[in-house]
């Protein structure tokens, strides 16, 4: 395929995705940093928040421990333990309190046996080799397709690979989404945060839900690249 056909794909499918991540992303740290500078009524840290979701939905078996970096906050399954940043972990601000408490969410469902966060772990092995073999299964098809319809099936199994990918980041959304609602009713219900502050804790939610949705819209866009890409290399080798 000539070149300049694969960059109209890139331009005009992923390109669009690739610039509402990069917003997303900044969108997020700056949700993040204004809400991070102000301290809380109650003063309650990230740390405490995620301990008082814990105890409010009876899980008992999950530590809390520090981690550095930025926006580095996660909850580890198999270590039955939440991490939690510099700016959140011993940081009495709303930002800090709702992205612990998010993360407290995701420990939440776990205890739950929400089932698509059982399934996005279960995939993850999977996804994983799908995504390192899919690049080299579609070159190696495209440059050999000359030599019989067998390799265009070996780039359209590279496709396939990748779209294990678009699997993955749609699994996710529904865990994420659903690791904040239960945050934002625990902090509700056990008044964590004031009225105000549980909208600042909102917000800063919602901005890190969209990084989710901007991963899927890539994810997305480059199969759909990929899958143009193919099938085109195909026709011309009719």
């Amino acid at each position: 395929m000539p070149f300049f056909y694969v960059d109209w794909y890139y331009i005009v499918l992923v390109l669009p995705a690739v610039i509402l991540s990069l917003w997303a992303s900044a969108h997020v740290k700056s949700t993040f940093r204004r809400y991070s500078q102000v301290r809380n009524a109650r003063g309650m840290t990230g740390a405490e928040a995620a301990m008082a979701v814990l105890r409010a939905h009876g899980v008992t078996d999950v530590r809390v421990e520090h981690v550095s970096g930025e926006l580095t906050d996660h909850f580890d399954p198999k270590d039955h333990v939440i991490r939690l940043s510099d700016a959140v972990y011993n940081v009495a601000t709303p930002a800090a309190v709702g992205v612990a408490a998010h993360e407290a969410g995701h420990a939440v469902q776990y205890a739950r046996h929400y089932a698509p966060i059982y399934i996005r772990a279960a995939i993850v092995p999977v996804t994983n080799i799908g995504s390192r073999l899919s690049m080299p299964l579609i070159v190696l098809g495209l440059a050999l397709s000359g030599l019989g319809q067998v390799f265009y099936y070996v780039a359209l199994a590279g496709v396939a690979c990748y779209g294990l990918c678009v699997v993955f980041q749609l699994v996710t959304l529904p865990t994420e989404f659903n690791a904040s609602h239960r945050a934002l009713r625990a902090i509700e219900e056990s008044a964590l945060l004031l009225p105000e502050e549980q909208t600042a804790a909102k917000r800063v939610l919602t901005a890190a839900a969209l990084t989710y949705v901007a991963a899927l819209s890539v994810t997305i866009m480059q199969f759909l690249r990929l899958l143009l890409i193919v099938a085109g290399g195909n026709r011309r080798r009719d």
